[in-house]
């Protein structure tokens, strides 16, 4: 694996675009296995991200936590197939036309059943078509003897199925989730079709590790800026790559371009770290470990997609967030950056549960866990934003605090071209 060591900025600098590309690329690359929590590849992340945080001044430290009874892990690919009457067996495609849904219980073997309806008076060894999964909790102890039940899901616009890692506890009978439009012509073939299906999906236990690089110390009566962004993924299936170049390597790159950019310019009392976290994807678990032991008074950034903007960046603030968000709204204002108030269920709600102030942003995640996630789909020109956006806010933070001018029309810029 190479390994790229970027350089500090000098004063005056502005973010450097082909630097975060750089960073994407890695990030998304198969070294790295798609960055689940816990994994091998999420390790080696970790590792290859905190060398990049102390080649540009940064005191880093690697922070671990464990993440138990919720992972859920596919060791092997699933299996669906369908003969109806004396027809051909139809193969279903994994994550185009169905896949595991989170509540299966384990069924590393294929297991043979006709295929039958919720409801049906007998169900015994048969796959059931359900409604949904709510119907599927309500028949609890019903479907003891079922061989499995199918529920129907959508696909995203590019006609695939995203993963996700953590959701719903497993219950008692083996689940699969079918495209929508295949749910209901299945309907059709009930009472003369058989199912053959496996559902290799266990629970695993993971510690999760935190990057946390401080490049000036957060001291208390001060002003204090932590820039966070998630570097974990859903992680790859055993025969499909899950890149996530969009959530969230840009924003990694995004948080590590900004950080080194304001260190090279911030006041030295302005206290400023960066945190790389872990465990998002399974529930924000390393925020919630991190948070606890960040000052009173810090303000946090948390930067979740920054990929492709479209109408605007979402915003979502909480905590004592009132002059953070100035400092951001004014900050948009300064780029031509609209801001949206939006939902961002992300690491920002952890630090501002923890009584913090805190902003989530998102500017895009096209492919959205799924295999077309790649760094293909990132624009230069939006990391470019993000970070001036970022950089921007915390000058305004700054100058609010201390007086220092407004930099943000002082940052060149950088010749973006066309990168990809």
């Amino acid at each position: 694996m190479t390994s790229t060591v970027v350089e500090p900025a000098p004063r005056g600098s502005g973010p450097d675009v082909a630097r975060m590309r750089d960073v994407v690329r890695h990030l998304a690359g198969v070294d790295f296995a798609g960055r689940r929590v816990g994994s091998t590849g999420g390790r080696a992340a970790a590792l290859w991200l905190a060398d990049q945080l102390r080649a540009v001044g940064a005191d880093v430290r690697l922070d671990e936590f464990t993440v138990d009874g919720v992972v859920r892990e596919l060791y092997a690919t699933p299996r669906l197939v369908i003969v109806a009457g004396d027809g051909p067996a139809r193969s279903l495609v994994f994550r185009r036309e169905f896949c595991e849904h989170l509540a299966s219980a384990d069924l590393p073997q294929p297991r043979t059943g006709r295929l039958a309806l919720m409801g049906d008076n007998d169900v015994s060894d048969a796959w059931v078509l359900a409604d949904g999964f709510p119907t599927v909790r309500a028949a609890g102890a019903g479907l003891a003897g079922v061989a499995g039940v199918l529920v129907a899901r959508g696909t995203d616009a590019a006609g695939w199925m995203p993963k996700m890692i953590a959701g719903p506890a497993a219950i008692g009978v083996a689940v699969l989730a079918v495209r929508t439009d295949l749910h209901e012509r299945m309907h059709a073939v009930v009472g003369r079709a058989t199912v053959t299906a496996s559902v290799p999906l266990r629970t695993v236990d993971v510690t999760g590790v935190n990057v946390v690089a401080t490049f000036r110390p957060l001291r208390p009566a001060r002003l204090n800026v932590l820039l966070t962004a998630h570097f974990d993924g859903v992680g790859d299936d055993p025969e499909l790559r899950f890149p996530a170049a969009c959530d969230n390597a840009s924003g990694v790159a995004v948080v590590m371009e900004a950080a080194r950019v304001l260190h090279g310019m911030l006041p030295p009392h302005v206290g400023l770290a960066a945190a790389l976290l872990d465990g998002e994807e399974a529930g924000a678990y390393g925020s919630a470990h991190l948070a606890p032991s960040i000052p009173d008074g810090a303000v946090v950034i948390n930067l979740d997609g920054a990929a492709q903007l479209a109408d605007a960046a979402h915003v979502e603030a909480g905590g004592p967030a009132r002059t953070l968000l100035s400092a951001l709204d004014h900050a948009g204002r300064q780029l031509g950056v609209p801001l949206q108030a939006r939902a961002m269920p992300s690491d920002n709600r952890r630090f501002a549960a923890a009584g913090l102030a805190a902003v989530g942003i998102g500017m895009g995640m096209p492919g959205y866990q799924t295999p077309a996630e790649t760094p293909d789909q990132v624009s230069p020109e939006t990391l470019d934003l993000a970070a001036r956006l970022v950089i921007a806010t915390v000058a305004n933070l700054a100058t609010a605090d201390t007086g220092c001018g407004d930099w943000v029309e002082e940052l060149p810029s950088s010749p973006i071209g066309d990168e990809r």
